[in-house]
């Protein structure tokens, strides 16, 4: 099972990955011999661990495997807006505990916990010398309640980290300071070296995937379950090897590369599975551009995007201010346990998709959806097809520039793209370029070692003189938190004048995502966020004909302004010092505001009555009924492809008109500063009012009603979501959820499905599901039913008063079983449907069986605490605390 190895001077005991797989070992992809290191490692018998082995040699076979493994990962990463929630869980069932006699105390992480709090900072303030202080003040005054909680964790939980306001985003600050690539274990008296692995509560933790470490998105729901010991159980996964070949061109970003990437592997078709680069191509992309390809995992549908441990992988290391000894010892580690990439190596793949280099082009994607890529003369194609405004505004054009952002760790962890979008500012300010007043700029930066770099290389003046000063180290426009647009644009949006673009370097671009008011957003790099605020709006091709004009009237084109490879790579290397980010990331955590707040100390969290941030929810308890049976259901609502987790759980401003508003409002908040709706994750009572309210949301069983409303079909009345599914329970009536593809497509967050458990669904019928979405539905026990093909939304057509019966009966559910179920008309007549469990392991079965992950928890902690567990009379490994 294991050996002793030589690294960087030392002996370690690593997994003896050839012993075990032998000449299988060089065919696996690297993503699986991660794996295969991780379940070697975990106690068993000979006769498991050659069951386990085979499972890896089948795959060999067809590339795909039926074997469920259980993955055990390093560290949990998480955010304020993912981690409140799952906080507010852990706190609610620490009172389960001691209602029950036992001791609170006993319930605390396994595993370490890192939190990052980057999701809550607002563009309030832009274009000023004094906007991140205010931004920051802004903040707390707002969150205060919140992050007096989080450090309350820090204190009552053993190994949860909370990274305060202005360290970093998340993932940035995992790829600069917390991920070691290889870190060490001792087990059992023995120092082991092992693969640094981790699973977060952002999809998006697949960026660390960049450096060589193997991570992916989960849902809070199951975060809680591996932070208390619980394995990851999955079946071998497939993986789509995609081939890089060549090399990018001149004036070509890694931004253009990852969203090319995005749109091919959409299009092949990869959900659930995990991305593996390699070929030449592979080791001409340094460790930055890597990580913004990696990034992109969940916008291309992947669970990963990995890249392994190469030249690059150390370069970036040395780059970011790591030890020469560490560096040192992941070479030696992954030489040693065959994890060092061959760009001449060609694994087996599931699939292989080949991307030539040479053939990327400047690009963008939107105006809807981030797999949507168009080059730039196909913008105005774009905007055109979209609902046009009904008048024209004066004085402005008619698409016009409402948010530029350069925001979002995606592209502005990787220094590069940042000094290329400051020797644009740059060029721009010498020729006295101003941007128009309506567009409002900002730039976010990932690191805060950003300023320390930009401000080094003279560049960090020139993006200020154009507006793009720092506004603050946070997620910002990317997640919604753009704030209020600028007069001159807010007036022409709500008289409707024109078509308002935002453009900006983030992930996501759903409607409404960036801003309320805004449907149509185009992700591009950092550097063409700045042209396209200085053209000030988006009905052009921006790499043809004049972009804009000096104060004499000399037009000026992009050609003009656009950095070369040498000029970036000069402006790059007096930018860089490593000391930098261990330094800038110190000075940030010593945050004195942070330090101010005070925290309760009490084992068990004291609960304000009166809060609207805080609320103890009804699901965290282990009596919670279970949602599987025979029933007949109510559709609660019907709806369309593409249903994003930002459609049916919002994280955006408050609408002070909304359910959510009132509530708030009754509670004697005040109307015109609710915050947002990813600030109130902890207060169970205003996320259940906010489903489905989107405004793009459209429910099918009456298109012409307000979103988030529904029929009640024994009254005829049209109401709020909540308010007829709280009817339908009272007069014990079951519903369901019916949707088109993609359901839960986009960001991590439980609320889609906590929402939908309180709301009393019992199913959610859909054409395909997104993996973590669906993973959240099974840790509310609420079971997810795949439409067969040619029964799906079109063709079902439902109507008010339409039932659908479903036999789900507990013993019955098997990993991808078929359900029987059958649709009866209002009219009389019935037809069977073919619908199949969205289950993919045991372990999800019998969280099914048990009401969900928080029951699961909570059995297993009231009855015998223990280091495995047992599901399906199997045990399964747990993770002991170290």
């Amino acid at each position: 099972m294991s050996r002793t190895s030589r690294l960087a001077g030392r002996d370690y005991v690593v997994a003896d990955l050839q012993a075990n797989l032998g000449a299988d070992l060089l065919r696996l992809p690297h993503v699986l011999r991660i794996l295969a290191e991780n379940v070697i490692r975990q106690p068993m018998g000979a006769d498991e661990r050659e069951a386990v082995l085979q499972g890896f040699r089948a795959w060999l076979a067809g590339g795909r495997s039926d074997a469920e493994i259980a993955f055990l990962p390093g560290r949990v990463l998480m955010h304020d807006t993912t981690c409140t929630p799952a906080l507010v869980d852990v706190a609610a069932m620490r009172d389960a505990i001691a209602e029950s006699g036992g001791d609170p105390r006993g319930l605390s992480p396994i595993l370490p916990v890192d939190v990052s709090v980057d999701h809550s900072l607002g563009v309030d303030l832009s274009a000023s010398p004094d906007a991140m202080r205010v931004n920051l003040e802004r903040e707390y005054k707002r969150n205060g309640e919140r992050y007096r909680f989080l450090k309350w964790s820090t204190q009552a939980l053993d190994g949860v980290r909370v990274h305060p306001p202005g360290t970093g985003i998340m993932h940035t600050i995992n790829l600069e300071q917390l991920a070691t690539v290889v870190t060490t274990q001792t087990i059992d008296g023995r120092h082991w070296a092992v693969p640094d692995t981790l699973i977060g509560t952002d999809s998006h933790t697949p960026m660390i995937n960049g450096i060589g470490v193997l991570g992916w998105g989960v849902g809070g729901l199951e975060a809680e379950s591996v932070m208390f010991g619980m394995p990851v159980m999955m079946r071998i996964p497939e993986v789509i090897g995609v081939r890089l070949i060549n090399r990018l061109r001149e004036g070509v970003s890694a931004t253009d590369l990852a969203l090319t990437v995005t749109q091919r592997l959409r299009a092949q078709g990869v959900a659930g599975a995990f991305v593996e680069f390699f070929g030449p191509g592979a080791a001409t992309l340094s460790g930055g551009e890597r990580a913004v390809i990696a990034n992109m995992a969940p916008e291309f549908g992947a669970s990963t995007g990995y890249f392994p441990i190469d030249q690059a992988t150390l370069a970036y290391l040395a780059q970011t201010g790591r030890k020469p000894d560490h560096i040192a010892f992941v070479s030696d580690y992954a030489r040693v346990q065959t994890l060092w990439f061959d760009p001449q190596a060609q694994p087996r793949f599931t699939e292989i998709v080949e991307i030539d280099l040479a053939e990327i082009s400047i690009s963008l994607a939107g105006p809807r959806r981030p797999q949507d890529l168009v080059a730039p003369q196909e913008v105005v194609p774009a905007l055109e097809a979209m609902p046009q405004p009904k008048s024209v505004a004066t004085g402005l054009p008619r698409f016009p520039i409402a948010i530029a952002a350069i925001t979002s760790c995606t592209n502005t962890s990787d220094p590069r793209l940042l000094v290329a979008a400051g020797l644009v500012a740059r060029k721009a300010r010498q020729l006295g370029l101003k941007r128009p007043a309506w567009v409002k700029t900002s730039l976010a930066p990932g690191s805060s070692a950003a300023e320390r770099y930009l401000r080094r290389a003279g560049l960090l003046e020139d993006l200020e003189a154009l507006g793009f000063g720092i506004v603050g180290y946070g997620c910002t426009t990317c997640i919604g938190n753009s704030g209020p647009l600028l007069p001159a644009m807010d007036e022409a949006v709500r008289a409707g004048t024109v078509l308002p673009v935002a453009i900006l370097s983030g992930n996501r671009n759903f409607p409404g995502r960036v801003h309320g008011q805004i449907d149509a957003g185009f992700l591009a790099s950092p550097a063409l966020v700045v042209a396209y605020a200085l053209a000030g709006d988006a009905d052009r091709d921006i790499t043809k004909g004049t972009l804009t004009t000096t104060a004499e009237g000399t037009p000026v084109d992009l050609a003009a302004l656009w950095p070369s490879g040498a000029e970036i790579d000069s402006a790059f290397a007096r930018a860089l010092d490593p000391v930098d980010f261990a330094q800038a990331f110190a000075q940030a955590s010593a945050s004195r505001s942070w330090k101010e707040l005070d925290a309760p100390a009490s084992a068990g969290f004291p609960w304000d009555p009166s809060s609207t941030y805080l609320r103890p929810p009804p699901f965290a308890r282990a009596d919670q009924p279970g949602r599987l049976g025979h029933y007949r259901a109510h559709p609660l609502i019907v709806l369309g492809d593409d249903i994003t987790t930002d459609h049916i759980s919002p994280a955006g401003q408050i609408p002070s008109e909304s359910e959510a508003a009132q509530w708030l409002i009754a509670q004697g908040e005040d109307a015109q500063d609710l915050n947002v709706y990813a600030s109130r994750r902890g207060n169970w009572e205003v996320m259940l009012r906010g489903l489905f309210t989107n405004r793009t949301v459209v429910n099918r069983l009456a298109p012409r009603i307000a979103p988030g409303s529904t029929i009640h079909v024994p009254s005829g009345e049209t109401l709020p979501l909540w308010r007829v599914a709280n009817r339908y329970r009272q007069s014990g009536e079951a519903m369901v959820v019916v949707a088109g593809e993609r359901y839960g497509t986009g960001s991590s967050r439980d609320w889609a499905a906590k929402g939908l458990g309180l709301l009393g669904v019992a199913a959610v019928l859909a054409e395909s599901f997104e993996r973590i979405h669906r993973s959240n539905l099974i840790g509310m026990g609420i079971l997810p039913l795949s439409l067969s093909a040619g029964e799906g939304v079109e063709a079902l057509a439902l109507a008010p008063g339409d039932m659908i019966e479903i036999e789900a009966m507990p013993h019955a559910i098997l990993p991808r079983c078929e359900v029987p179920a059958r649709l009866h008309r209002k009219a009389g007549h019935a037809q069977s449907l073919v619908l199949r469990a969205a289950v993919e392991t045991a372990l999800e079965c019998a969280t099914l069986r048990a009401g969900g992950i928080i029951p699961l928890i909570l059995g297993r902690h009231l009855t015998a605490p223990a280091t495995s567990f047992t599901v399906s009379g199997e045990e399964l490994p747990g993770q002991a605390r170290a």
